[in-house]
């Protein structure tokens, strides 16, 4: 009896000692992320480091004003120094360390540094970070304890038109349903309209909806999206409302054909004005023919390359019965005829008539 209570007082203590770390080690930990300083001024450097992300997720880093941990930043993106922003990929074990330039953000502090999911896992970190000689001003109030969610499906609206198709932006309108799940009416709502392409992050605009949702009530939002000049491919407009995303929708805008078309005739009528405009040149360029030149002198003289006609000959002079007139060459007119030689032998008539 002795043994077994002893065993059983040993089983007791040990089971108390596990009970209290069984529910931490089953706890699966989240993404973590560490500052080198939490304090920097302009054109300094700190190092931002983490652990517990998805391994090869690409993650934003940005310093970001009007921010607190927990409340997320207010005004997304657009509160934050995007330009002096740094991505990282997270390793095999999950974790990452870079480099990220201090800069001052468009809006005041309080300031963090901004860690978020940009492919892959979607999750954000904000670590509370001080922006030396940086202004600051207290975080606006929120509008009420309103909370807005999507109650039907998104969709795109509009159509491109003529100028979309030679390089004009395409433009939409993002339409929505939400509902307010809040005990607080929310007054004249501001949404966070971005689009991104590819494994870039949304650079977001802000959107402000004119009217009151109340308690239980829906709206149907409508928000405009509008890409740059000559954009084609896959893009994705996303929404967000007070730090969360509310809507995700892929849109495919066609290739700007016209402009390619526009190329084309270029490389085709350029080279022909090209080839008309020289022409034009040479023929003015071109010395003046000797008809010309005669007409402009008042002269007449031979034109340049033209054949002399041949001289006759005596053998192609006319006969005198064509009533020409052959003129006496001077080598044999009747005074220069030299005269026939004498000879001493007798002259004989045989063979005269």
């Amino acid at each position: 009896m002795r043994t077994i209570r002893t065993a059983a007082a040993l089983l007791t203590a040990l089971a108390l000692v596990l009970l209290p770390t069984a529910p931490a080690a089953v706890a699966a930990p989240g993404p973590v992320v560490e500052l080198s300083t939490t304090e920097g001024g302009k054109g300094g450097e700190i190092t931002v480091s983490g652990s517990g992300w998805k391994p090869g997720a690409l993650l934003m880093l940005l310093i970001c004003g009007q921010g607190a941990p927990g409340k997320g930043v207010i005004g997304g993106t657009n509160s934050c120094a995007n330009t002096e922003g740094r991505a990282a990929t997270v390793d095999a074990r999950g974790a990452f360390s870079t480099k990220l330039p201090v800069a001052e953000p468009p809006k005041p502090c309080p300031c963090v540094v901004h860690v978020a999911g940009v492919t892959g896992q979607q999750d954000a970190v904000d670590k509370e970070f001080t922006v030396a000689g940086h202004p600051t001003a207290p975080l606006p109030e929120p509008s009420g304890d309103g909370r807005l969610a999507v109650l039907a499906a998104v969709r795109l609206d509009g159509s491109s038109g003529v100028l979309v198709w030679f390089g004009a932006p395409p433009r939409r309108e993002v339409v929505f349903t939400v509902g307010n799940l809040g005990p607080a009416p929310v007054k004249d709502p501001v949404f966070q309209v971005g689009t991104s392409h590819g494994v870039f992050a949304p650079q977001y605009e802000e959107r402000q909806w004119r009217g009151t949702i109340e308690p239980g009530k829906k709206a149907l939002i409508r928000l405009p999206a509008e890409l740059s000049a000559g954009a084609h491919g896959d893009y994705q407009v996303s929404v967000t409302y007070a730090g969360k995303v509310l809507v995700e929708q892929p849109w495919g805008v066609g290739r700007p054909w016209g402009v390619t078309l526009f190329w084309a005739l270029l490389a085709l009528v350029a080279p022909a004005a090209l080839f008309r405009i020289g022409m034009a040149v040479v023929d003015r360029a071109r010395p003046a023919s000797g008809a010309g030149r005669a007409r402009a002198g008042g002269t007449r003289t031979p034109a340049r390359g033209r054949r002399r006609a041949p001289a006759r000959t005596p053998a192609s002079a006319p006969a005198p019965g064509d009533g020409e007139t052959t003129a006496a060459l001077p080598w044999f007119s009747p005074d220069s005829a030299p005269s026939a030689p004498e000879s001493s032998s007798p002259t004989t008539t045989k063979g005269q008539a």
